[in-house]
């Protein structure tokens, strides 16, 4: 039973890790606005209550499952709990990709204060729980329909988890170090965020188009890096 298992858990696995790396941008980009002191306790609550999340999800999976029946429908498209979640998520994403990149680009050269310790903290983690929510109920959402096992489920959970623990502050270091990467990070989250509202409003892009698009233009950014590296 467990040798028929691994397979499956692997892959849910692996799936769950290209799903985490959308979260462990966002974390980071918020987490640069604080001092070097709370920048990692942001990540680890961050990535943590993500886990928790994801973990009392499946426990109520039943509920998650009923989220795909639609609740109305408007102007011919089916809007189910999972689809408003989506939108919401999406948009939310949108906002705040498109505001990063206009404070990285437009207005970069302002001197920008440091979010206050009292308050900065937790409205960073107040916005990375409402990302976390959508992240992990589309997440536990494709679990389920990968694998029938709970105890898969959950060992996928922990297991992506602690790779996206040790993964967080090595990408984050990355992304902080190298300001094109970091706007390359934003457009990305920014494209999660359209596929997400459209996936909302039941218009399907292939998440394989968006990985591959973006993969390819980190390629292409990492060239230029080492390009430009060299002695003329």
């Amino acid at each position: 039973m467990i040798a028929e298992a691994i397979v499956p858990l692997l892959s849910l696995i692996a799936l769950e890790v290209i799903l985490g790396i959308d979260n462990i941008i966002f974390i980071s980009i918020l987490a640069d606005k604080l001092p070097e002191s709370q920048r990692n306790k942001l990540r680890y609550w961050g990535i943590g209550l993500a886990m928790v999340m994801r973990l009392i999800l499946l426990a109520f999976i039943s509920w998650i499952l009923r989220l795909d029946q639609t609740l109305f429908t408007l102007f011919d498209i089916d809007f189910s709990g999972k689809g408003l979640i989506l939108i919401v998520g999406g948009l939310f994403l949108i906002y705040k990709s498109t505001k990063e990149i206009y404070h990285k680009t437009e207005i970069a050269a302002q001197e920008q204060p440091v979010a206050p310790k009292h308050a900065g903290f937790n409205k960073l983690l107040s916005e990375v729980i409402i990302l976390d929510l959508v992240f992990s109920i589309d997440s536990i959402i494709t679990a389920v329909g990968m694998v029938d096992q709970l105890w898969v489920m959950y060992t996928a959970v922990i297991v992506t988890v602690l790779i996206m623990l040790v993964a967080s502050k090595p990408i984050s270091s990355f992304i902080r170090q190298h300001p094109s990467f970091k706007i390359l990070a934003l457009c990305f989250l920014l494209m999660i965020g359209v596929s997400l509202l459209a996936e909302g409003l039941h218009f399907e892009i292939p998440k394989g188009y968006i990985y591959f698009s973006m993969a390819f233009a980190f390629l292409v950014d990492v060239i230029q890096m080492k390009t430009v590296k060299k002695p003329a």
